[in-house]
């Protein structure tokens, strides 16, 4: 059977050189398997495997290995991949070495950061200091913590784009502040591990994207909008349509992900996204365009003189030490999103 997303993997080796070389016999952990950035990561891995002959293993922890398996069989079948049950804050460590760690275990759920903040938060510091302490116990030369952008806190207007450096904070006063507050204690863990067991940390701050994979009925823009287009529509945009957001394709991301755990410095924070900002109404335009005749409905008129939202990572550190780029446009990155999951609907 032809795997629908060949194109994009093809893509993913091809822009990733010299990072499998260091990967080939590699015996690779990872948290979050399950999830957007876990499918391609084990989509990639699973297709370099194929490849480019890595004789390499993935062991991957999911809360349920039925619902894996139901998501993705070619992937839970792959006889390099194997799956392991457990909860990310007291999994039993599986047995041998392993030379690469990668924590993408954390969902970004804004229903459970609104409705358990603290379940949020604990999700998160628990469970990266229990994976920490794995990556010390099984020996690892490398771990990779995906963390996010909402680490900066809110973005101000006047800043077009937001660099590593930026010290801005969340609002510890505000609970819905505990999504983003666990990864900056995730971070700060990580730094503190790797003065105490001298192992490599790498973080990668991670933004918005698009890609098969993509929940379409979650909190995510560019899902819903293409859920509304794949129904006919009218792709309905909550807001003024005003924010500034910016989309790499997760081909793209995949290609980040795995540079940033090879090659990255440690304790040394990438941003990974697109430095190419656009605005919602501007995506929903986008989406639309891929029916003909599929309408927009904006709710509510921007207010006059009023700031404009931000949410736009400063990619020239992954740019500059990495030799990072976006490939795919958010025209591309839209339309292959939707016909994959077009296509996952009618199978």
């Amino acid at each position: 059977m032809t795997n629908p997303l060949a194109h994009d993997l093809d893509h993913v080796l091809a822009h990733s050189q010299g990072v499998w070389e260091e990967l080939a016999g590699a015996r690779v952990f990872v948290t979050g398997g399950t999830g957007f950035f876990g499918c391609w990561l084990l989509e990639s891995f699973a297709w370099a495997c194929d490849h480019l002959q890595l004789d390499a293993s993935m062991t991957v922890l999911t809360r349920s290995r039925a619902a894996f398996q139901a998501k993705a069989p070619h992937l839970a079948s792959h006889p390099g991949i194997r799956l392991v049950e457990g909860d990310v804050r007291s999994f039993e460590f599986p047995e041998g070495g392993f030379s690469h760690v990668i924590h993408a275990a954390t969902e970004a759920s804004a229903a459970l950061n609104r409705e358990d903040p603290l379940a949020m938060l604990d999700t998160i510091v628990e469970g990266t200091r229990r994976v920490l302490d794995f990556s010390v116990n099984c020996g690892a030369r490398a771990f990779l913590l995906t963390s996010s952008g909402a680490v900066y806190g809110r973005q101000p207007s006047s800043l077009s784009h937001v660099p590593e450096s930026y010290a801005g904070t969340p609002d510890t006063m505000n609970p819905q502040s505990a999504y983003a507050e666990g990864k900056r204690v995730a971070e700060l863990l990580c730094a503190i591990y790797a003065g105490k067991h001298d192992l490599k940390t790498k973080i990668a701050r991670c933004f918005a994207f698009t890609g098969p994979y993509l929940p379409l009925d979650a909190h995510f823009a560019a899902g819903n909008f293409i859920q509304d287009q794949l129904r006919g529509g009218p792709i309905q945009v909550n807001g003024d349509g005003s924010p500034l957001r910016s989309y790499l394709y997760a081909a793209d991301l995949a290609i980040w992900l795995w540079t940033i755990l090879v090659k990255g410095q440690s304790c040394r924070p990438y941003n990974v996204g697109s430095d190419r900002d656009v605005a919602i109404w501007e995506l929903a335009a986008a989406v639309g365009s891929l029916g003909p005749g599929t309408a927009v409905q904006i709710a509510i008129k921007p207010a006059p003189g009023a700031p404009v939202e931000r949410y736009v990572p400063d990619v020239a550190r992954a740019r500059t030490e990495l030799n990072l780029a976006q490939s795919v446009s958010l025209v591309e990155g839209v339309r292959r999103t939707s016909e994959w999951a077009g296509g996952k609907a009618r199978a």
